[in-house]
């Protein structure tokens, strides 16, 4: 990766540089006459290495998804107990760390997976849309990295929400009785209401991170430090998962309801929910949820951009090694 500039605003003389897997240093910071959207505009650039951005975005993802649902499991389960709870149902808080070890043998590969595409879906199309359209690049690269993941986020959910309220005991013992009783499209119940939210999570959580640390280091013109990434990560998980509680409501009771089929979709959920227990419930679990990704935020971002970085400078010394052994 050469040195990439970015830009806030509408002109082309604003610039600044990009945050990728490469770590690279500011070099220039200007202003510009309009201020939109953190933009990136790309300098001398060396050929864009997509094994390479791949494979960093798939270990610092991993890592970072699994160090978030090791810390913050209970916060998850109460969260999740919190929205299947109907009417003034008493919220049980024994088992708080129940289904932890069948989630991280999802969590691992989903946010490998989410990393994986979304880096290199990032990087390419910062290179190929114009300077100015920056966000569109996060929103969309945000999108096509929930799609990749919610083919192993959502079985991983199904058996991980039964398990926080105590339907199973155990994973192997969960997918066995979902699959037998429910047949395997029971691994995927609600997976267009899991798609409905978090395609928009993901897309916005994402595009809100990247763009307030472009918009900070234009301000602060120099890289950030782990502190600085890990706060900006928790207002923009907060933020998102305040605004998309509503959509984890419902994602949460239609892959619990198993095969009583309470509801028959998303709409009728929507409308019973609030039928049988007014607008308000809605919002169940909105604290714990917030408090979760918010702490999950500055919890994955901070160690994403360690690892990036520390990938970034392992590369950079055996590159140097080599050189010199061949000096």
């Amino acid at each position: 990766m050469g040195p990439v500039t970015l830009a806030i605003g509408g002109t082309k003389n604003s610039s600044m540089e990009q945050s990728d897997m490469s770590g690279p240093k500011v070099q220039k910071v200007s202003m510009g006459s309009k201020m939109c959207f953190a933009s990136a505009s790309m300098g001398e650039e060396k050929p864009f290495d997509f094994i390479q951005t791949l494979v960093d975005g798939i270990i610092a993802g991993g890592t970072a998804g699994v160090v978030v649902e090791t810390v913050l499991y209970p916060i998850d389960t109460i969260k999740t107990r919190l929205q299947a709870a109907r009417g003034g149902g008493k919220i049980v808080l024994k088992g708080l760390y129940s289904g932890l070890a069948g989630n991280l043998a999802g969590v691992l590969p989903a946010s490998a997976a989410f990393l994986g595409v979304y880096e290199p879906t990032k990087q390419k199309l910062l290179r190929l849309l114009p300077e100015n359209l920056s966000a569109v690049a996060h929103l969309t690269a945000g999108a096509a990295g929930g799609v990749a993941a919610s083919l192993i986020r959502v079985p991983t959910e199904v058996v991980k929400q039964r398990m926080q309220t105590g339907q199973f005991t155990s994973a192997p013992d969960a997918v066995r009785l979902i699959v037998s009783k429910e047949g395997f499209k029971g691994l995927y119940a609600g997976y267009r209401s899991f798609l409905l939210r978090d395609l928009p999570f993901d897309a916005i959580q994402f595009c809100l991170y990247e763009q307030i640390r472009l918009g900070y280091k234009l301000a602060a013109k120099r890289e950030l430090n782990d502190p600085e990434n890990a706060v900006i990560g928790a207002f923009a998980g907060a933020l998102t998962g305040a605004i998309t509680t509503p959509l984890d409501v419902i994602k949460t009771r239609l892959m619990i309801q198993g095969s009583g089929n309470q509801y028959k979709g998303i709409v009728d959920c929507v409308q019973t929910i609030v039928r049988e227990e007014g607008a308000p419930a809605l919002l169940k679990g909105i604290g714990p949820r917030v408090l979760w990704i918010g702490i999950g935020g500055s919890i994955f971002f901070g160690v994403l951009e360690s690892t990036k970085r520390f990938l970034s400078e392992s590369r950079e010394k055996r590159i140097e090694s080599s050189e010199k052994k061949q000096a």
